[in-house]
């Protein structure tokens, strides 16, 4: 191929004129083959990646134990245990209904009542008692995890998968005196005490040395449960609910005017229930009372009940600020949930670090005197009244409406009594939600080391992996008390208590009706 300058061309490109190619013979430029491209070619954003912390396992734990303490457990337990009617679970939950009706024989024998006629009634506190001992010491083995749905937990949160938990747990651990080995938060509180030994019981006779030792079982393998949820399922007219049928037992008129809302309510003494509510009732001395469980929620959480079974309340001392802050806590959570989603932000996680870090120190100020004992206690009783009320005799008095799908089977019992009494008309489903939820996010809180994070990936973490349990206690609140925590108010988070609020509900449904 040769390259021909045409005439005058040299002129024009001395005088930096544009420069002309000629070809002395046809050229022809072959087309480029097109390389076929197959796959998917869609382009998507993903959500900000983080990395696994520690205590990822030691919320597992949390979630799984909380779960294990749910009612329908609670009442698959006693079906095995005083009906034989049930099938033992596959994989830890099978040794752990080992542990709790070997738990549960050894009380029976220790168990004894001062009155006649209570054979069954002995017999379901026995075995509710070891039900809830079993399942709230998450550190006790086997250790709460079932590997597959809980790396399908955290696929659903965006969060790393976690291969070994237990392993995990192990790591995050701290070793203290003589390898034993506590959560971290616990052993600083151990720390602070370094004069006094930890006592290990080799016998029942030693027991009485424990006046001058730490109690090692609570140090190791504390009783993860909440106060929060008694509060919230006796705000949800539980408690007031039981009392109500006991009243009627004793043939006493319910208060008020007007007809008896109970006057039909006769148990026939062949009904299986009438041989639990006689004991039940025999037994209310040794039970907690409103006044004291009021004092104590008080203690923890400053949140108090209303009404006249609450005369003359001075507490010693409050948790006035909890509830400012951890609504604060819940509306920082719902502005970082939309920036999480928004793929083109990365979630600013540092304001939820310092929630959290408030709220676990105003916990911490409450875990005293009666906290070790009053919330298994109460939750042992609680779960109890919801047994007894889950009886089938209750529907012949009590307009129950049978298409509802209640999640629990004592739920319709409580809003056909609300109904039938003029009380609140919001469903005790939405009480029982908060009492859950709320109960899964202040142990995490509680038990978590926050004091000593200083990066906020911990934080960022915990914000995705209780993600349902925040949204659902929001929803549930506002359900309860139509007040909505979230980002789009400003200034300071409302802070008025539910007792107020729900007492203004009430009597804005009366002055409606």
């Amino acid at each position: 191929m040769e390259l021909d300058v045409l005439p005058g061309e040299a002129d024009r490109m001395s005088g930096m004129g544009p420069a002309i190619i000629t070809f002395s013979e046809i050229f022809t430029a072959d087309e480029r083959v097109a390389t076929p491209v197959s796959g998917n070619l869609g382009m998507s954003m993903s959500r900000t990646e983080t990395e696994p912390t520690n205590d990822l396992a030691l919320w597992v734990l949390i979630r799984n134990s909380t779960d294990a303490l749910s009612f329908n457990n609670y009442h698959d337990f006693l079906e095995r245990v005083l009906c034989g009617r049930k099938k033992v679970p596959p994989g830890f939950e099978a040794q752990r209904y080992e542990k709790k009706e070997d738990e549960y024989h050894v009380l029976l024998k220790r168990s004894a009542l001062p009155f006649s006629n209570a054979e069954s009634y002995r017999m379901l506190k026995a075995a509710t008692e070891a039900f809830v001992m079993i399942n709230c010491g998450v550190m006790a083995n086997p250790l709460a995890y079932n590997q597959a749905e809980d790396e399908a937990y955290l696929d659903r949160r965006d969060l790393p998968r976690i291969k070994e938990l237990p392993n995990v747990l192990d790591d995050y651990l701290t070793d203290v005196d003589d390898d034993t080995r506590i959560l971290p938060y616990l052993a600083v509180i151990r720390m602070k005490l370094p004069d006094i030994p930890i006592k290990i019981p080799a016998n029942s006779e030693q027991n009485a040395e424990h006046c001058m030792h730490l109690l090692q079982e609570r140090l190791t393998n504390p009783c993860l449960m909440e106060l929060f949820w008694p509060y919230w399922h006796e705000e949800g007219m539980q408690v007031q609910t039981i009392n109500a049928v006991t009243r009627r037992f004793q043939n006493l008129r319910s208060p008020g005017d007007g007809p008896d809302p109970l006057a039909g309510a006769e148990i026939s003494a062949l009904r299986p229930v009438n041989q639990l509510l006689w004991p039940y009732i025999q037994d209310e001395q040794h039970r907690l009372t409103v006044v004291r469980r009021n004092y104590e929620y008080e203690h923890q959480y400053g949140l108090h009940l209303e009404g006249k079974a609450i005369q003359g309340f001075r507490p010693a001392d409050s948790r006035s600020k909890f509830l400012e802050s951890f609504h604060r806590l819940l509306r920082m959570l719902t502005t970082f949930y939309r920036q999480d989603d928004d793929t083109t932000v990365k979630a600013d996680a540092f304001p939820i670090l310092n929630g959290l870090k408030e709220v676990h120190l105003i916990l911490s100020e409450g875990a005293h005197n009666q906290y070790g004992d009053l919330p298994s206690v109460a939750r042992i009783e609680m779960l109890m009244q919801q047994w007894i009320l889950s009886r089938p005799e209750f529907r012949e008095f009590l307009p129950t409406r049978t298409m509802v799908a209640y999640p629990e089977p004592w739920m319709d019992c409580v809003d056909a009594m609300k109904k039938v009494q003029g009380w609140s008309d919001t469903s005790v489903v939405h009480f029982r939600n908060l009492a859950v939820f709320g109960e899964q996010l202040l142990l995490s809180i509680r038990f978590g080391h926050w004091s000593d994070v200083v990066e906020p990936t911990s934080a960022f973490n915990w914000a995705r992996f209780w993600r349902p349990q925040v949204q659902g206690y929001i929803h549930a609140y506002w359900a309860v008390t139509a007040i909505y925590l979230h980002d789009g108010e400003d200034g300071p988070v409302n802070a008025t208590l539910p007792s107020v609020l729900l007492r203004q509900r009430l009597d804005n449904q009366r002055r409606r009706v």
